[in-house]
């Protein structure tokens, strides 16, 4: 992500409640996980709440256990791109807005 202003490590742990239902014997972590991870990052950025996902497009899957890194960029005072990425590999990407 060219110009990321900040960059949060994720990784969700397969004890994770949410995954055993999402898919049964072959877990993967769901985006809404993903999109709290996006929220928690932007949070501790700029101490805003995400109050809106304007858009969000989920290209490839995280395994539970995966480390993968959570890139925020400002497109405008409240509104944030973001991308997940695994080892370079864009896995999400989209917009959200934010608020204090």
């Amino acid at each position: 992500m060219s110009g990321a202003v900040f960059e949060q490590p994720l990784c969700i742990d397969a004890g994770h409640p949410a995954l055993p239902g999402h898919f049964p014997g072959h877990p993967l972590v769901p985006g809404v996980i993903l999109l709290e991870q996006v929220a928690q990052a932007l949070r501790r950025w700029r101490a805003q709440r995400l109050v809106r996902v304007l858009e969000a497009k989920f290209v490839a899957p995280l395994l539970p256990d995966e480390a993968a890194v959570v890139y925020l960029t400002e497109a405008d005072r409240s509104r944030f791109r973001f991308e997940i990425r695994r080892d370079g590999k864009l896995l999400a990407r989209g917009l959200v807005e934010g608020a204090t």
